[in-house]
């Protein structure tokens, strides 16, 4: 316990001042307008909510650009801005794999097959659709994997939101921990999903005002991208960096057919749809759609944005990695005070004036806490109605309910604070974040698409498969950590990934050839062929109507420009 509290104590100081960043007068002024539109919108969502329903899922009434564009900044959190800069100092282009392969494509899958059941059920959760179509096993499994996982990520949000803090008004780290996680308390609490919604709408615009400029000001100081291209050829890892394909730095193969099956299987297919199809985070959003084409076209119109977005995140953390004298020491020698998670803060530091200094900073935090408020609003919505209704308290009235969201949010925020502790311990939290969805996404994956297209797929294989699952990735995660197997980069989490997928899929079809599956009749509405064509398509008329709201189009036409952006920078 001693070393755990030294290493504690090392990682929550006061800021380094290679980190201070010179704020002056405006920026604090920007900064603090930010602030009051964002506590507002909290307070004005918070006249709303007369029910469990308006807190959780915001009456299912918003319409999909404001859902659509909540979709896309509940993922541009800390683990977005700071985690895929830092993979982009470290690895460069290969890092665009994250959005063009690694989360384009699921998003359009997710809006296309997967919504109308979600939706169309009217389940208030993801796991609450795991116990209409498994039972209370892959129930109460799922339930808790996903809060301790929320609990886990948000605590990566908050660390690093406290660490621009940290940065900018040199509180020792814990201080400024804490004083971010009061601030996301406050707006998520008063107005639940709503107001955590409209918050992201808000600070969607705020990011991309915050991080263009920097992306603008570090070509300009590297001598554009032909520039950037001559730097990084000359750094370490030369100029593979500078191509997406094949990815044998990021992926840790050196074979590069075994680097594309990793990126493509591993990122591609089990991380990636893992993650975008049944993370309740991001579903949420789309199921607070007020029509079922609404929902559909949530994840379509957020993947617009998604593909550009590496263009303000990943390119300017390849320019930090070659043009701030800190890091590019770093990457040649691995040694110094500061780590790739510092890229863009270094940046800032270097290039942006005061004023668009402010901007940028309002730009951080909205990532920080937009991407927390998304882990709390959905692990109150999971934990209230998944765990405490379900199996702790049962048949109290809605206000029981309501009242018990909003201690639930205060508790997962204290939380996030204590697992701040472990993301102080990752110079790439990218790294970390990896592990976690292959515990976490790549086997819950796998049981929700074999049980939405295997009718025969049964209760016990359901919580079996996910559990083992689990463990297969833990498994593999360890045998690296101890040097059974070696794999840098995010090797380790791709390979586990797999693993946990094909465990869970060989576990789940053993095992539902030996139990007993649910009745038909049960099972309309959540499996594909025993589901009316009827019921899952999605209305083209009144609000619906219009060729440009059909999601059928629409995902077509994000398809062809993720194809044409692998070509032209592959």
């Amino acid at each position: 316990m001693e070393v755990i509290g030294q290493w504690a104590s090392a990682q929550f100081v006061a800021a380094p001042e290679r980190l201070r960043l010179d704020a002056g007068v405006v920026d604090y002024v920007l900064l603090g307008l930010y602030f009051v539109f964002v506590l507002g919108i909290g307070f004005m969502a918070r006249r709303s909510i007369s029910s469990s329903l308006d807190f959780f899922l915001s009456g299912r009434s918003l319409p999909a650009w404001v859902t659509g564009l909540a979709f896309i900044a509940a993922n541009l959190g800390a683990i977005e801005i700071i985690g895929m800069s830092a993979n982009g100092a470290q690895y460069g282009m290969p890092t665009m794999h994250y959005f063009w392969i690694g989360a384009v494509p699921a998003m359009l899958f997710l809006g296309v097959v997967m919504m109308p059941f979600y939706y169309g059920s009217k389940v208030r959760s993801v796991p609450e659709f795991m116990l209409r179509r498994f039972g209370p096993g892959a129930h109460l499994v799922n339930g808790v994997s996903f809060a301790v996982a929320q609990i886990l990520i948000a605590g990566i949000n908050l660390f690093l939101l406290g660490t621009v803090v940290n940065a900018l008004l040199g509180w020792p780290l814990w201080v400024s921990v804490c004083a971010a996680a009061v601030i996301v308390l406050s707006y998520t609490a008063l107005g639940g999903l709503s107001a955590a919604i409209y918050n992201e709408v808000l600070q969607f615009f705020v990011i991309v005002a915050g991080l263009l400029p920097l992306t603008i000001a570090g070509l300009n100081k590297v001598g554009g991208w032909d520039g950037l291209t001559d730097r990084i050829a000359g750094s370490p890892g030369g100029a593979e960096q500078m191509s997406a394909w094949p990815g044998t730095e990021l992926t840790g193969f050196s074979s590069s057919v075994l680097g594309v099956v990793g990126i493509v299987f591993g990122l591609g297919f089990v991380l990636s749809f893992g993650y975008w199809t049944t993370n309740f985070v991001e579903v949420q959003r789309a199921m607070a759609s007020r029509s079922m084409s609404a929902a559909q076209r949530t994840s379509i119109i957020g993947a617009f944005p998604k593909m550009f977005i590496p263009f303000i995140v990943v390119v300017p953390g390849m320019i930090a990695g070659v043009a701030t004298s800190e890091l590019s020491a770093f990457k040649r020698t691995g040694e110094g005070d500061v780590d790739y998670n510092d890229a863009l803060l270094l940046l800032m530091r270097d290039l942006l004036p005061n004023g668009i200094l402010g901007v940028a900073l309002a730009g951080l935090l909205a990532s920080f806490m937009a991407g927390m408020a998304a882990n709390l609003s959905s692990f109150n919505t999971v934990f209230t109605y998944d765990i405490w209704q379900s199996y702790v308290v049962r048949d109290r009235p809605d206000d029981y309910y309501l009242r018990m969201g909003s201690w639930v949010t205060a508790g997962a925020t204290a939380g996030a604070v204590g697992t701040a502790f472990i993301a102080a311990g990752y110079e790439n939290l990218m790294n970390y974040l990896q592990q976690l969805f292959s515990f976490f996404n790549a086997p819950l994956f796998a049981t929700f698409i074999l049980g939405m297209f295997w009718k025969r797929m049964t209760p016990t294989a359901g919580w079996l498969g996910l559990v083992l699952g689990t463990a297969t990735a833990v498994t593999v995660f360890f045998l690296n950590e101890n040097g059974v197997i070696s794999l840098s980069g995010q090797g380790a989490s791709f390979v586990g990934a797999g693993a946990a997928f094909v465990v869970d899929v060989v576990v789940s079809v053993l095992v539902s050839r030996k139990t007993r599956p649910k009745a038909e009749e049960e099972l309309t509405g959540l499996v594909y062929s025993l589901t009316p064509r009827e019921s899952l398509r999605a209305a083209t008329t009144g609000a619906d109507a219009g060729w440009y709201r059909r999601p059928g189009l629409l995902a077509s036409i994000a398809l062809v420009l993720i194809v044409a952006l692998n070509i032209v920078f592959g």
